[in-house]
């Protein structure tokens, strides 16, 4: 069954952080040591802990790249600490609350970013780059700004990545059903996946994850998640989501879409229905497609999600972040850490496309001429959604992972049948508005 008051819980952790770390308040206005960026030794040894998600391809390639930093700096250890991304947040909050987050922090983009900033748990790092102990040189000012909350810089983006509708070529090739393109609509994708089910026997596509594809349904019809004061919703309609709703219903009812008793199943990108030919579409993160594809044994094609006007709905965002804690003792180090993954093709030939696409031309170009099939179609697509997209939404308030979370469990209860689309609905706009105006 589904994880219960996450967020709330989350949120009685982050107030023990705030009341632990109350009686510093006023050394550290007075210029706490532990804030400000410490010189390390050129000889001295120094342990960085380091936590990332993902699935174990990317594990594997996080530690050969860790790897080769140490064969690079024999001074530095990196103690790697990574899990799924189901508990990795929980996992953090945890060590947020015993002032032990790790030295370099993988972070996400959005409600998470914003719920650490909020707690003033990161340092800016705005000074490393001033000095140039991370180079973001040549980086977009738009891709930087996503790393930015209140005039402060808590994260370096890994990459470029996009939404993507990924799908397998021969079972819709099989099912006689036109391959999807730019200028689908969601209409086409659910005639596609009708007639998959009904063709193979199949599921016809994989119960869409409502916490970003929701976002984007909202953004292709011209609305947003939240108001721009971040206080409320940016809907008035909520017919919008029973219409979303409905449609998944409607697919999970007639076995076209699993229900969640399927989904809850899937412990990693190893266990995806279109790794098993159980579905020939999965809509992710563009990021994931070479991961899917190494474990399905076959190449997968992606494109731009559904709609009449997905160029609306379309944005880029960084694939993830590296963040740093003000409880780290090695802030010096850790930018150099950063800075080593941002800057060295190295990384990104070990890596590939897996936390996106290098933010760097040069970088790019370089890797262009020995780029996989995989991360040449990803490459591609990118530069698509660059000139099909438009600007990503950064207005998330911090409470907007709690309600994001909130519209996961009432998806789970509208596809469980405990709830009408329309009654879903409604009862998300009561629980929204009652976070965010808390």
């Amino acid at each position: 069954m589904k994880r219960k008051n996450l967020f709330f819980v989350l949120m009685i952790i982050f107030t023990l952080v705030l009341s632990a770390c109350s009686g510093n308040k006023a050394s550290n206005e007075a210029g706490n040591e532990n804030d400000k960026p410490k010189e390390e030794k050129g000889d001295e040894q120094v342990t960085l802990r380091m936590s990332w998600w993902g699935s174990q391809s990317r594990h594997d390639q996080t530690q050969a790249i860790i790897d080769l930093y140490e064969q690079e700096n024999p001074n530095v250890k990196i103690e790697p600490e990574f899990t799924g991304f189901d508990g990795y947040f929980e996992k953090m909050a945890a060590q947020a609350a015993g002032n032990n987050l790790p030295d370099i922090m993988q972070q996400n983009f959005g409600e998470y970013l914003n719920q650490y900033a909020d707690k003033e748990l990161l340092t800016d790092l705005t000074e490393f780059v001033e000095k140039g102990t991370i180079d973001v040189e040549g980086v977009s000012d738009t891709i930087m700004e996503s790393g930015t909350k209140d005039g402060k810089l808590l994260g370096i983006p890994t990459g470029t990545n996009a939404l993507a509708a990924i799908y397998d070529k021969e079972m819709l090739e099989k099912a006689g059903v036109p391959l999807p393109n730019e200028n689908w609509t969601w209409e086409d994708y659910e005639a596609a996946a009708n007639k998959v089910h009904k063709e193979l026997g199949t599921f016809g596509t994989r119960l869409l994850e409502p916490k970003n594809i929701f976002e984007y349904y909202l953004r292709e019809k011209g609305f947003k998640m939240f108001s721009k004061d971040g206080k409320d919703l940016g809907y008035k309609d909520d017919k919008l989501l029973e219409d979303y709703y409905a449609m998944n219903k409607e697919m999970v009812d007639s076995g076209t879409a699993p229900g969640y008793d399927v989904i809850q199943q899937i412990k990693g990108v190893e266990d995806e229905l279109i790794v098993h030919g159980k579905s020939p579409f999965d809509f992710r993160w563009s990021n994931q497609v070479g991961a899917l594809s190494s474990a399905a044994g076959k190449q997968l094609e992606l494109t731009m999600l559904p709609g009449e006007n997905n160029d609306k709905g379309m944005f880029l965002k960084p694939a993830m972040l590296w963040s740093i804690p003000k409880s780290s003792k090695h802030k010096e180090e850790a930018a150099k850490f950063i800075n080593f993954f941002l800057n060295n093709i190295k990384v990104y030939e070990i890596g590939g496309s897996d936390r996106g696409v290098p933010l760097k031309q040069e970088i790019r170009d370089a890797m262009a001429p020995n780029l996989s099939e995989t991360d040449k179609k990803v490459f591609d697509y990118i530069s698509l959604v660059s000139e099909n997209s438009s600007p990503i939404d950064s207005n998330f308030p911090a409470a907007s992972a709690e309600v994001l979370q909130a519209l996961a469990d009432i998806d789970e209860l509208v596809m469980y049948g405990e709830m009408t689309p329309e009654e879903g609905a409604k009862e998300f706009r009561k629980k929204a508005t009652g976070i965010l105006s808390r």
